[in-house]
């Protein structure tokens, strides 16, 4: 069970692109230009700039946690 939740989780953080996650002013600015490739390169910048933090925090309870286990 661990391993399909592990397994689960990985595959998440692969697919940033089907999360919308722009706030309501820079979306609202770039879709207003007729410039789409930038809009989605600015939204897949705030989608990786989001994963990071969670995936170095889930790393550190990841090892606490093998600690805390031997």
């Amino acid at each position: 069970m661990k391993r399909f939740i592990f397994i689960l989780v990985v595959f998440l953080f692969l697919l940033p692109q089907t999360t919308e996650a722009q706030c309501a002013m820079c979306r609202a600015v770039l879709e207003s230009e007729d410039n789409v490739a930038t809009a989605e390169g600015i939204n897949n910048g705030i989608v990786y700039l989001m994963a990071i933090p969670y995936i170095l925090v889930g790393v550190l309870f990841y090892f606490v946690y093998k600690k805390m286990k031997n």
